[in-house]
């Protein structure tokens, strides 16, 4: 209780920092004639809750994928799953250049899965005495998928469009370019519906077959979770690592384990880290920015390292 008040609290001041920072100031004439409202209304506000449903989506994501794989080091953006949604991306951007944004979540969405089952496949030949082998094969699964991507990119001269989606940021979002994310938002409710399955989940296959568990279709629902939020993600702001990986690990540390309790508190941490990462990008040179991926992507590899090599290591089964 005392982590989501936490949670809440930053991200209530967050958010109000989020609305007043930005290239153009506020001042009272903006604020009397109607620009600022309406700078506010078409791009501050729909930034400020796409970095929200973005954060939250991801870390819940990555807490269900934790619970299937029975690991706490994976994630969707680095086990094959975001780099499979940016491939589902490319090929129909080639196959069908005038696709629609819905079009083109369906197909992302539809390629992560199939990359989030490819994962799943490899992993389960894995030896569980050497739990940290999953995410380093997670690492190259990821990166072969990756490097893939690119070759096809390459050949088809669409190397720079593809950087577009691998380089997650927040600048273009505005009313009407986001809203595909409330989806991600609803695969979240979704979530806690059914938390205690999923907690059930984690127990393993033998455990959750005898406590009377549907194991399959609570591990296909669980896969569907991942891939729909990471394809919704992908498409709408481009790939954002190590949400999934750092903010359920420490909540964890914070909250326990307990599915039902603890999946809040991850949702809020997830949307606050985002939130900051995207404030701090806008803040290090402003007026210019720096994607809130990058400034994640350094906080989350050490943090990373630190759960491999420090004591968090002790946790990974």
């Amino acid at each position: 209780m005392r982590a989501a008040l936490l949670a809440l609290l930053a991200l209530i001041l967050l958010s109000t920092l989020s609305l007043l920072v930005g290239a153009t100031g506020l001042d009272a004439r903006s604020l009397t004639n109607g620009e600022a409202w309406a700078l506010i209304r078409d791009s501050r506000l729909p930034r400020l809750l796409a970095a929200l449903l973005t954060g939250a989506s991801l870390a819940i994501a990555g807490q269900i994928m934790q619970l299937i794989a029975r690991n706490r080091f994976v994630e969707p953006m680095t086990a094959g799953t975001g780099q499979s949604a940016i491939l589902g991306i490319l090929l129909v951007s080639m196959l069908l250049p005038g696709a629609s944004v819905a079009l083109k979540m369906t197909l992302a969405s539809s390629v992560a899965l199939a990359g989030s089952l490819g994962f799943f496949a490899i992993t389960q030949r894995l030896p569980p005495a050497q739990p940290l082998l999953v995410p380093l094969v997670g690492l190259v699964y990821g990166g072969v998928i990756g490097a893939g991507t690119a070759y096809v990119a390459f050949q088809a001269d669409m190397l720079q469009y593809l950087e577009i989606w691998t380089s997650g940021e927040f600048s273009g979002t505005m009313r009407g370019r986001y809203e595909l994310l409330w989806l991600a938002g609803l695969a979240v409710v979704f979530s806690y519906l059914v938390a205690d399955q999923f907690s059930i989940l984690g127990l393993g296959q033998e455990v959750s077959l005898n406590l009377g568990l549907n194991y399959r279709q609570v591990v296909l629902s669980g896969l569907v979770v991942i891939a729909l939020i990471t394809g919704l993600t992908v498409v709408t702001v481009g790939m954002i690592p190590f949400i999934g990986l750092v903010v359920p690990n420490l909540v964890s540390r914070l909250a326990g384990d307990n599915l039902r309790r603890s999946l809040p508190v991850t949702a809020l941490a997830g949307a606050a880290l985002v939130l900051a990462a995207d404030l701090l990008g806008r803040l290090v040179i402003h007026p210019f920015e720096i994607p809130a991926s990058t400034v994640i992507g350094i906080i989350g590899a050490a943090v990373f390292l630190w759960m491999l090599y420090g004591k968090g290591s002790a946790h990974a089964a």
